[in-house]
This record gives structure tokens, C-alpha cells and sequence, in this order.
């Protein structure tokens, strides 16, 4: 991720440079509202971990770090505002359907307690979080580098849905930072295709148990981070 953010930042430098410089190109072939559908392939890690009482008194702490990667659609509106012949602001909003599931197993066993202790059950302590339903809300600083072709730095609030399962408290969704970089060729026509990479660093999320099956001193917790690419076809209008 460090590297990504350090190509990030030395191309969004090189394009503040190159704004004086670069010839004149037609903004106005960038400019207006357009709409897309995406394909993206996500690869996300989750790190996470367990502090679980399967005696009275006497927790375990288990660490979990799983990583998936899936192929997910969405779609995006947005609206490029040209800033002088070589310079626009991209304003825009998207959607992406996809899931990530993390699981946290343990065997509860039943022994004699202290009664201000949480009842442990016989039954496991089986708990998943899952993340679906990504919106990104970003601003995209574009410069262009000819007709047909720019290239932009973007930066978004990202949100995701969680749920839960197992008798566990449910956490607030998850919120955070995306930075990517990406090109955008247009065409005559307003047909235009973006390609996009970048990553996503969320808050971490938690949850503890109700006090039944599983005791109120039990935590989970979960740190996720998405890395992605991205392809677009669109329209601009």
C-alpha cells in the first residue's frame, strides 16, 4: 500500500506540474455528465481477532487475517467540470455489489463460574461479519493530455453495509478513504472507457456478545483494507 501511495502522490505532482506545459488540448471533449458500468476486480484483506471465553474467567485471544478476491459490477454517475483548456474537476458517485465474509469458530464448553460471570454455553461460538454494497462518493482532479485521452488522481468516502451472524451485537457500517489513479479515453461519439487502480483503507469494526450464548465479554473485531482495478464503458452526454 505504501508504494501505491507514493506513486499516487508523484502523479498527482507531476500533473500539477504538467498543467502549465501540456499543449493545448479541447477540455470540453471531457466535460458534462456521463454515466458507466464498472468491472472490477477487488482483493480484500481482512485482519481480524477473537477474544473468547470457552472456560469461566479464562480467554482465549485468536488472531484471524484472511484474504479475498472477487469480481464485482456496479455503475457510476458523474459530472466533469473543465477548469481552463487542460484542467477539469470530475465529481461523481458509484455503486459496486460484492461480498467478503470473515468466520471466528470456537468450542464453548460449560464449567462452574463466578456467578458475575457471563453463562458460556455448550454450544460453539461461531460469528462472521459480512461487507457488501460498496458506495463511493469522490472528486477526481484531471488533467488532459490530448483530445481523446486524460489521466486523473481521485480521492472518495467510501461506505459498506455490515451484518453479522451469531448472537453478537451488530457494529456501525463501515467507512473509508479511497485513492486511486486512472485514465479516461472519449470518443466522438461520448462513448468513453476508464481504467482505474487504487485501495481503500476502512475504519476497523467490532462487536461483542449479547450475554446469552455467547458472553458479553467476548469481543470480535475486524481491520479491512481493499486494493482494486477497474474498467468502465460509458456515455458521456
Amino acid at each position: 500500500m505504501n508504494k501505491l501511495k507514493t506513486m499516487l502522490c508523484a502523479v498527482f505532482t507531476l500533473m500539477l506540474v504538467n498543467i502549465t506545459t501540456t499543449a493545448q488540448a479541447d477540455s470540453s471533449n471531457f466535460a458534462g455528465p456521463y454515466f458507466g458500468v464498472t468491472a472490477s476486480g477487488y482483493g480484500m484483506q481482512l485482519a481480524g481477532s477473537a477474544a473468547t471465553s470457552p472456560t469461566a474467567g479464562v480467554y482465549d485471544n485468536d488472531e484471524v487475517s484472511l484474504g479475498q478476491i472477487a469480481a464485482v459490477v456496479g455503475i457510476e454517475v458523474g459530472y466533469a467540470l473543465p477548469i481552463g483548456s487542460a484542467f477539469l474537476i470530475d465529481i461523481g458517485g458509484s455503486y459496486h455489489s460484492g461480498e467478503a465474509k470473515m468466520d471466528f469458530h470456537h468450542d464453548g464448553t460449560q464449567v462452574a463460574k463466578n456467578p458475575t460471570e457471563d453463562t458460556d454455553t455448550l454450544t460453539g461460538k461461531d460469528v462472521s461479519f459480512k461487507i457488501d454494497d460498496l458506495v463511493s462518493y469522490y472528486i477526481a482532479p484531471t488533467i488532459v493530455l490530448s483530445d481523446t485521452s486524460s489521466l486523473y488522481v481521485k480521492v472518495g468516502l467510501t461506505e459498506a453495509d455490515i451484518g453479522v451472524s451469531g448472537n453478537v451485537t451488530t457494529p456501525g457500517d463501515l467507512s473509508g478513504t479511497t485513492w486511486a489513479i486512472g485514465t479516461r479515453t472519449v470518443l466522438e461519439s461520448g462513448i468513453f472507457i476508464k481504467t482505474e487502480a487504487g485501495y481503500t483503507d476502512y475504519n476497523a469494526i467490532s462487536a461483542r456478545g449479547k450475554g446469552t450464548s455467547i458472553g458479553s465479554n467476548n469481543t470480535y473485531s475486524a481491520d479491512p483494507t481493499v486494493a482494486f482495478g477497474t474498467v468502465a464503458l460509458g456515455f458521456r452526454f
